[in-house]
């Protein structure tokens, strides 16, 4: 196969359908998501039959159990993709909305009105149950979309492009608004994100790797974040009980997560008293703890923690310790080692909360709640593309909004300008 050939017509073929999806209807765009649910429900054979044959690879391969567990489609999974759709399809529409309208002195109205993006491509690995959630978020929000999956979920990948297709014939869609890369070939990877005459753009879903070579060789935009170093600061002034219960939960709720905590800072005020209780409760989760010498001063058996592990995102039961002077010690470590994705503080002050939610510079900030909740579905969008640690324009959990932008409109009545 020409690769660049074939990225070429995809894209050309992605950029026809993103002209015809963007007008289509709300009406057209939920029947073809509920169609797609349909035609999933009816495949659960072929569906696992092609998902057999990935998994079988992946064990032929070596892969490890983690990713083979990533990589299989169980019927509960199927399960949760028909109903995501499902979810999907009864999200408001941000498309065509038009806020902020104002008449102006010269007599003309002006407002913004929320548009597509345009041609949305998708990097992804593993999971495929991904294929469906950034479809159905794409189409949703009147774009097109690229998916590239991984080589080891191929032919899960293509089993689920089927349905898909069966999703946009039924609404009367073009089938290309959606289109399942069909080649392994890693040179697709870097046809896709140097097109951006039909891309838009990108957005990575995969290792710090991935995200890293996409972000250094991309000409089109990416919407990224390259890992989740999150912080839970325990001040002075926090209430014990909610302190452990907010971080046991932040670091032990699920390992392997982009918004689990990764170091957790307590004010030298009260280490000593509520380090041992914390020390001990993670010790009840066999969690490692690395610590700084002020740390281990108070629990002796931590690990002594290395400059690198306050960068560490370990997606382990591994925490970084320290022990910091009172809150502005806390927001300088922050804001010097944070990946500016999602730090909380647990305190009962309400000025060193607004100091601490003003003077991070993350993309969620929180006070007194576990930084596990940094996440579209727990923030009310419904369902998420991915988690953005960009500033410009989608930062934190992306949504149907975020895979929007807006255009100003005017209103007049024969105005000119003099």
């Amino acid at each position: 196969m020409d690769i660049a050939a074939y990225m070429a017509e995809v894209g050309e073929q992605a950029r026809q359908a993103a002209t015809a999806i963007a007008r289509s209807s709300t009406a057209t765009r939920n029947r073809a998501l509920l169609a797609t649910a349909g035609a999933l429900d009816a495949a659960r054979n072929e569906l696992a039959e092609a998902n057999g044959k990935d998994l079988e690879n992946g064990r032929s391969n070596g892969l490890e159990a983690a990713m083979l567990d990533r990589l299989e489609l169980t019927p509960a999974r199927i399960d949760a993709m028909i109903e995501g759709l499902r979810q999907v399809a009864g999200l408001p529409d941000p498309i065509g909305a038009i806020t902020d309208m104002a008449y102006r002195p010269s007599g003309i109205q002006v407002g913004k009105m929320r548009v597509p993006l345009g041609v949305i491509g998708i990097i992804y690995e593993s999971r495929p149950n991904v294929t469906v959630e950034a479809a159905s978020l794409c189409l949703k929000s009147g774009n097109a979309t690229i998916l590239r999956g991984g080589s080891e979920a191929i032919h899960s990948n293509q089993a689920i492009a089927e349905c898909l297709v069966t999703g946009l014939r039924a609404a009367g869609l073009p089938e290309a608004s959606v289109q399942v890369v069909r080649t392994t070939d890693r040179a697709a990877v870097g046809a896709m994100i140097t097109m951006p005459e039909f891309v838009d753009v990108i957005v990575p879903r995969g290792g710090k790797g991935l995200i890293e070579r996409i972000s250094r060789d991309a000409r089109v935009p990416v919407i990224k974040h390259l890992d989740g170093v999150c912080h839970v600061y325990v001040d002075a002034h926090a209430d014990p009980e909610k302190a452990l219960k907010v971080a046991i939960n932040a670091k032990t709720q699920r390992y392997g997560t982009c918004n689990t905590m990764e170091t957790l800072l307590v004010d030298q005020e009260i280490a000593a008293d509520i380090l041992p209780l914390l020390a001990g409760a993670f010790r009840e989760h066999s969690v490692e703890l690395r610590g700084c010498d002020a740390s281990r001063a108070i629990v002796p058996d931590m690990a002594a923690a290395t400059e690198d592990d306050w960068y560490e995102e370990y997606l382990g039961p591994v925490l970084a310790v320290r022990v910091v002077d009172g809150l502005d010690g806390a927001i300088a470590h922050i804001n010097h080692y944070s990946s500016q994705h999602t730090d909380s503080i647990i305190t009962e002050n309400y000025t060193r909360a607004r100091r601490f939610i003003t003077e991070v510079d993350s993309s969620s900030v929180m006070v007194n709640a576990s930084t596990r909740f940094a996440d579209g579905f727990e923030y009310g969008l419904g369902a998420e593309i991915g988690i953005s640690t960009d500033k410009i324009h989608a930062r934190g959990p992306v949504g149907l909004e975020g895979l929007t932008s807006q255009k100003y409109v005017v209103f007049g009545d024969g105005h000119i300008r003099t």
